[in-house]
């Protein structure tokens, strides 16, 4: 081996290391968990600008991630420093919006050739890519914004959620109605005892609103000018394009979304979260609704997500109090009305809310926490005056984005940090119960094939018992094949 003379650069084994660290993110195997892990030598602390603002990376820069970038920005206190999307088409505004900002496709080559340039990541991508992308970036010690849900499966909520803590960097997921003031106004009211113990909660949407419960399509498409649809499919399993796919309808497609579940239980059954603590959950059972093809015959397309769904889970009592039964309804499926809320009073915000019911009374409110009633409405009016027990965030849900810049600027285990509203110990284990019911969905779609030729559903009419600190499911091993999932290497 040549002796390196001092002040002469190696550029033989400075080019040799380069290509190892490109190889390895484009090629590596997947870890024990399925990631995508940045080698040690090019892990470091980040780029500190000298306007002291945090310079951010966007992975997904169209869409939801266009707007995310665009509230960091009006923070104040952020420079959007990169852009990483797949589609031209649809990163288009964001590159003419933030010009200085270089351009990439592949999220892995920005990562590698420009992690000292920047602090923070902004994920907003397709759900199946969340916590490949999250992750990767939390390894080279980047404070990440994960858009909701946080991840594709329960393992990979459980690993971002240890990640944050392994590598002492700031998160937050996208459920930007964790930091709005009717949250903290349900908290209020539920912690001065006004409805006593909360036993039973309904949350439910109109959801989904795109196609679900349909086989995928039979004519394969033509790769629109722009997009690379092999990044796109990133970690999924490789298919070809078919044309409606994108840019929204990918999430009634398991592969790649999680349904009505992942689209909307993040704002809805976050309330419930913050109010009572709930972590994992004991149990799980769902109905789903069937289509037929013709009388007798249904239909059977495992690889989409259902047309409606209701799902409970059980979450063990603390500290005494009762056991909790939470209620996910979606596909426009509503509870009962409450018979304190008057005839034509709206219930939640009409197509989304919650419902909780207590020992002592019962509380409402819409998506995101808005709209909190207790009922009878008249009643909310009467406590408005409920000592407040829960510090506030400036501008409340549109502060969510601006909490976050403050808190990666004040850095790990700060004030800032440890007040934030969805960091991943919050929004981990709501992920992880928002996916317990997708994976009990799921569980109603396996088939059993008899020697006969007769087809039976082992996974239906059954309570599926939970062992959420083993992410397990006890009593019907089947179920456990959607706790993780299998990666492309692309």
């Amino acid at each position: 081996m040549k002796k390196k003379e001092k002040g002469v650069v190696n550029t033989e084994n400075q080019t040799a290391q380069t290509n190892s660290r490109r190889s390895f993110l484009r090629n590596a195997g997947l870890a024990a968990a399925g990631f995508y892990i940045v080698p040690r030598h090019v892990l470091g602390r980040g780029f500190v600008a000298p306007s002291d603002k945090l310079q951010i990376a966007g992975i997904g820069a169209g869409g939801k991630g266009e707007s995310d970038l665009w509230s960091f920005y009006n923070s104040g206190k952020a420079d959007i420093a990169f852009l990483c999307d797949v589609d031209d088409r649809q990163s288009k505004k964001s590159r003419e919006r933030y010009p200085k900002a270089k351009y990439y496709k592949d999220y892995r080559e920005m990562l590698d050739k420009e992690h000292k340039y920047f602090d923070a990541v902004s994920v907003s991508t397709p759900d199946h890519m969340h916590a490949i992308q999250g992750l990767a970036a939390m390894q080279l010690k980047k404070h990440v914004y994960i858009q909701k849900p946080l991840s594709h499966n329960i393992s990979e909520a459980r690993e971002l959620t240890e990640a944050a803590h392994k590598y002492k960097v700031v998160t937050q997921m996208g459920n930007q109605g964790a930091s709005g003031d009717g949250v903290r106004k349900l908290i209020d009211w539920y912690n001065a005892g006004l409805i006593g113990d909360v036993h039973t909660i309904y949350c439910y949407t109109d959801r989904p609103v795109w196609p679900q419960g349909v086989g995928w399509p039979t004519t394969k498409g033509t790769v629109p000018e722009g997009l690379d649809w092999n990044l796109w499919q990133g970690v999924a399993p490789n298919k070809d394009y078919v044309d409606g796919l994108l840019p929204f309808n990918w999430r009634g497609w398991w592969d790649y979304g999680t349904g009505a579940l992942g689209d909307m239980a993040c704002h809805i059954m976050a309330p419930a979260f913050a109010v009572l603590g709930l972590g994992y959950p004991v149990s799980a059972e769902c109905s789903v609704a069937t289509r037929y093809l013709q009388p007798w015959t249904r239909a059977y397309y495992p690889e989409s997500c259902p047309t409606a769904s209701h799902i409970i889970l059980t979450f063990k009592g603390q500290n005494g109090k009762p056991d909790v039964k939470l209620h996910w309804m979606d596909g426009g499926i509503q509870p009962a009305r409450p018979e304190e809320l008057g005839p034509n009073e709206m219930m939640g915000d009409g197509g989304n809310g919650a419902i909780f019911e207590g020992t002592k009374g019962k509380m409402i409110c819409g998506t995101y926490g808005a709209l909190p009633n207790l009922l009878p409405t008249s009643k909310s009016k009467e406590y408005d005056a409920v000592p407040q027990t829960i510090k506030r965030v400036p501008k409340g849900d549109a502060g969510h984005y601006a909490a976050w810049v403050e808190a990666a600027i004040a850095g790990y285990g700060s004030p800032e940090e440890k007040e934030l509203s969805s960091n991943f110990n919050i929004a981990g284990p709501l992920t992880e119960s928002v996916l317990m019911g997708n994976l009990a969905i799921r569980s109603f779609d396996i088939q059993k094939k008899a020697a006969n030729g007769r087809v039976s559903y082992p996974g239906r009419n059954i309570k599926l018992l939970w062992d959420g600190p083993n992410m397990k499911i006890t009593n019907f091993d089947e179920a456990n094949q959607f706790v993780k999932k299998e990666y492309r290497t692309f």
